[in-house]
């Protein structure tokens, strides 16, 4: 079954709500492709349950960052011998976890509201024992801009969300990096 067969069988359906929010997790964890290509169809057909679609994804994401987390917090902690031997060494680990303490809340930030794929903060801050709470604070400011911010474009634009993100996709990206940039800049050079 395609895609959007699948997308129109679950816009209908009395599971629509644990779906998305499984496929969140799943976008989260396992699947690093942009939960947009599936948010956008279903919030526009579904525009009574719009913001309820936007806070299921937020959750679904949640759970899948806190799974994601301790898998690099476990995985490192059974691999940290060989990791240190072959591919890295004590003190530039030490240099690399004085980072993220110093601008992991940021490098999570980011990586929620753009498409580098969530995955690469979640171990990240797993290996490093990135502070949970301020993780979890990090990737839910990211995601809920990101997915709400969606929820709000189709509540004022409705159908024609699809036709301006498509028209104005490379401007948003480019503006969304140009902001990314600046942050970090602002980050570094403080």
């Amino acid at each position: 079954m395609s895609i959007k067969k699948n997308i129109k069988l679950m816009i209908h359906s009395k599971h629509m709500l644990p779906s998305i929010t499984l496929a969140s997790f799943l976008e989260s964890t396992v699947v690093p492709i942009p939960l947009e290509a599936i948010l956008l169809p279903l919030m526009q057909k579904r525009r009574e349950k719009l913001w309820l679609i936007a806070l299921m994804t937020t959750i679904g994401c949640l759970i899948g960052a806190l799974v994601g987390y301790m898998v690099g917090y476990y995985l490192f902690d059974l691999m940290r011998e060989f990791i240190m031997q072959n591919m890295t060494t004590e003190a530039q680990f030490a240099e690399f976890q004085e980072r993220m303490k110093t601008d992991g809340f940021w490098f999570v930030f980011s990586t929620g509201v753009t498409p580098i794929p969530l995955q690469i903060a979640m171990l990240a801050a797993g290996v490093t024992a990135y502070s949970i709470p301020l993780y979890m604070l990090a990737t839910a400011s990211g995601r809920v801009i990101r997915y709400f911010g969606l929820a709000m474009l189709v509540y004022y634009f409705g159908d024609e969300t699809e036709r301006l993100i498509k028209r104005y996709k490379w401007q948003s990206l480019a503006l969304g990096l140009c902001f990314v940039i600046l942050l970090w800049c602002f980050i570094i050079f403080k």
